[in-house]
């Protein structure tokens, strides 16, 4: 028989086992903790430290040019002294290999950037995992998804100063927390159907990384009904690292009430 302990366990060690496989991810080798630089191409070709070749970008896009000695994989095939990797559309990537590390090729923003990810980069190994809330299932609540006419225009600003994202909002949840109806703009989520959510609370900048944090959703039901459960909020890599150029909430996802579930402010930032 299920009692209200057993439940609570369940619930706990499910708990447990997400934000475990969390930690796994943002450890990984090549994860953003690995980031060491956060290069901006131009027009003019440009030599990092932490990268191999001369990278320039332009109308046709991305180039780099391997001087001798220097060698890139992609898809496992070195690449010739010169390559092209054309046009990279809007928070797309492409990955060389280069030795143990990994030279992420993307576009943030309407800039092409150069992001190299060594597995040696004291951040990742000094990682000891990222504080957060107990799980309470006070914090698992149910809304309605409504989805707009059609998806809405968004721009939102970003982790790095000047840069702007822009995303099509495909609709609004709105649920209910202690006495108060919320809203929230939703994005498009990491598979089809699925929902992003940025917010910021009241313990944000307090118990909670300042600029934002995110909630991945499941697909709504045919009714429009979503689950909210806060306590797989999480932090997004800027709350890690300078080197990245995380979207910030729409004005409207400021939550006025406190959401003290889910990550808590990275120790690298304590």
């Amino acid at each position: 028989m299920t009692t209200p302990a057993t439940s609570a366990d369940t619930f706990t060690a499910d708990w447990q086992d997400w934000h475990r496989r969390q930690e796994e991810n943002l450890a990984d080798p090549h994860g953003f903790l690995s980031v060491t630089g956060l290069h901006w191409l131009t027009a003019a070709p440009q030599r990092f430290a932490d990268a191999p070749g001369e990278w320039s970008t332009g109308p046709d896009g991305v180039v780099v040019v391997l001087g001798e000695g220097e060698k890139l994989l992609i898809d496992g095939s070195p690449v010739p002294g010169t390559h092209r990797f054309g046009i990279i559309p809007e928070r797309s990537g492409i990955n060389a290999v280069w030795g143990p590390a990994v030279i992420e090729v993307a576009a943030r923003g309407g800039h092409d950037i150069v992001r190299p990810r060594h597995p040696d980069n004291p951040l990742r190994t000094g990682f000891r995992g990222t504080p957060a809330y107990a799980p309470d299932p006070k914090w698992v609540v149910t809304g309605r998804y409504t989805a707009f006419a059609r998806p809405r225009p968004t721009t939102v600003g970003a982790a790095v100063e000047g840069l702007e994202h822009v995303y099509d909002a495909p609709g609004e949840i709105e649920f209910g927390l202690d006495g108060r109806t919320l809203r929230l703009t939703a994005f498009p989520g990491k598979a089809p159907g699925h929902l992003s959510v940025l917010f910021t609370d009241a313990t944000s900048g307090v118990t909670t990384y300042a600029a934002n944090r995110v909630l991945q959703l499941p697909p709504p039901g045919p009714d429009g009904t979503v689950t909210l459960d806060f306590n797989r909020a999480v932090n997004l890599p800027c709350a890690y690292t300078d080197l990245a150029t995380c979207p910030l909430p729409p004005a409207e996802n400021r939550l006025p009430v406190a959401i003290e579930a889910g990550e808590k402010i990275p120790y690298e930032r304590g």
